[in-house]
């Protein structure tokens, strides 16, 4: 058993992505757009990828204090801003950077 698989129970807590959802509104963007930034909040907290890089659990509140660090921007954007500093600091986390997602401005009609 690798000590990745020996955290304590409390901190194997999964993101309350409702509450997320509700607290990204603050940055604008629609609420397709905030739902998959808090899916993809909710893979890397499942990941435990930021818990082992940072030495504590991804929660609504860590994403919210973060996103707010970004200068401007919709949810998806700040998001992707700190993926990207992410990514430049640890690396892997590209793949949890957002794409696309309904409604947004690269959607199929």
């Amino acid at each position: 058993m690798s000590d990745d698989d020996t955290e304590p129970a409390d901190e194997r807590r999964d993101i309350d992505t409702g509450a997320l959802v509700d607290a990204l509104a603050r940055f604008g963007g629609s609420d397709a757009e905030r739902r998959t930034v808090a899916r993809q909040a909710a893979d890397l907290a499942a990941s435990r990828k930021h818990a082992r890089d940072r030495s504590h659990p991804l929660t609504a509140d860590v994403v919210v204090h973060e996103l707010a660090d970004a200068r401007e921007g919709s949810p998806a954007e700040r998001w992707n801003w700190w993926m990207g500093a992410l990514e430049v600091a640890y690396g892997g986390y590209e793949p949890f950077q957002v794409r696309r997602y309904p409604g947004g401005d690269d959607a199929q009609p």
